[in-house]
């Protein structure tokens, strides 16, 4: 389409609003809970948006050709308590999207959610919310699109599920095929800025107590012997524990994943005593090496001649995590953010704007701690201009991700649609 009205709920900071307004769109309404993404949204797109979607009453709302949302997450994500529909608060807002759709009837309907909506409740939760959209007059594809900004070349790992749905008197709405096999190399570089175009550079850059703690961590990679690096997460606290007296008395009382843990990690340290001792009593001096510091997973596949600084790292609950140095796992909606190996600094909040695949004109928030976390709960532009372009039926892009295109002659194992794992 060339010229549409949309409207943009849970709005959050306006991902859909720039991907659709890029395409042609105007933006007639919007809402979101969140106070001060209203303000971030008000700011770069001069539309101050409404707050409690539940209070809304769908006359109110201007008419329009495409209803765009990602409805709350936390009640599906592995990060919440996955209650669903279940929950009273969040879980329960997409039935507010089919209220408004139900009124007003609209041309399309763009939504997007966590991956793990493709498998909540045994598939339960998917397959109301497709009865749902069916129901009330538009064309669906049956199974939910997993997608990520990395398969199209964005350097960041983020699946989600996006729902397109095209009015059953407008058109059918084909297949969505992609093949694995063709997911498009990555690179960090396309979203970094110079260090010496950075405001307040120190203030991303790694404390040296940071630095030192890293360097330790980077030497026990490089230090141990084993015949590849550690899949299973490294606790310094549980290296020794099977030497521990008072562990193995608790021993039939820990849970059997962790007792697992603990028997590797006794393992390692048994094959590298020597070393891990020396290594400990150096480690310890650090003030930063306790709790979730003392731990470290090693998530970037076998490499040889290992070195932490050529990686992406995050802190998290679980430890000192360590990616490939090819794209950045998800943004998450908490103040921390990757740390770039290389240039021994996090990722600056413009960075995370291209992540998102912002456009550099974007203002974010003042607070780098809310712009953080807005970048983390926002969607993807990129993603939204794809899966917009497909739904609405432009040839060239519904051609790129036909089977044909995606596999040609080649045998698709249903595995790679029709099974969704947590």
């Amino acid at each position: 389409m060339e010229q549409f009205k949309f409207i943009d709920l849970f709005c959050g900071i306006g991902g859909f609003h720039q991907a659709l307004a890029d395409l042609g769109g105007e933006c007639v309404y919007a809402c979101d809970i969140d106070t001060d993404c209203r303000k971030t949204y008000e700011r770069n797109y001069g539309i101050k948006p409404d707050a409690d979607i539940t209070k809304v009453d769908p006359k109110d709302i201007p008419e329009h050709d495409v209803l765009c949302g990602g409805f709350p997450c936390q009640a599906f994500s592995k990060a919440g308590k996955r209650l669903g529909f279940a929950d009273s608060t969040k879980g329960t807002l997409f039935f507010d999207i089919m209220r408004i759709a139900k009124y007003h009837n609209p041309k399309y309907m763009l939504l997007e959610n966590v991956r793990n909506l493709a498998s909540h409740d045994g598939g339960n939760t998917w397959r109301v919310i497709h009865e749902s959209i069916v129901e009330v007059g538009y064309n669906v594809i049956d199974k939910p699109v997993i997608f990520s900004p990395h398969y199209i070349g964005i350097p960041q790992h983020r699946e989600r599920v996006f729902i397109m749905c095209v009015r059953k008197d407008i058109a059918e709405l084909p297949p969505f095929y992609f093949n694995p096999d063709r997911v498009t190399e990555c690179s960090i570089d396309l979203i970094l800025q110079n260090d010496d175009e950075i405001d307040d550079l120190k203030k991303y850059q790694l404390k040296p107590e940071m630095i030192e703690w890293i360097d330790n961590w980077n030497e026990f990679i490089q230090g141990i012997k084993c015949d590849k690096l550690p899949g299973f997460p490294i606790w310094a606290d549980s290296l020794c524990a099977m030497e521990d007296n008072h562990m193995i008395r608790e021993w039939d009382t820990l849970p059997k994943w962790q007792q697992n843990f603990i028997k590797k990690n006794s393992e390692l340290w048994s094959q590298n005593k020597q070393f891990i001792e020396k290594w400990l009593e150096k480690a310890k001096k650090n003030p930063l090496f306790f709790g979730a510091k003392a731990k470290l997973e090693w998530q970037a596949g076998e490499t040889k001649n290992p070195n932490l600084w050529e990686h992406i790292m995050q802190i998290r609950p679980s430890g000192l995590r360590i990616k490939p140095g090819t794209y950045f796992p998800a943004l998450v909606a908490i103040t921390q953010t990757s740390i770039l190996g290389k240039r021994k600094r996090f990722l600056t909040p413009r960075e995370c704007a291209r992540l998102q695949s912002f456009p550099d004109t974007f203002i974010y928030d003042d607070k780098p701690a809310q712009a953080y976390k807005q970048f983390g709960n926002s969607i993807n532009v990129g993603l939204v201009k794809l899966f917009a372009q497909y739904m609405f039926g432009d040839n060239e892009t519904q051609n790129k991700y036909s089977y044909k295109v995606q596999f040609g002659n080649k045998y698709r194992s249903p595995s790679l649609f029709d099974k969704f794992d947590d």
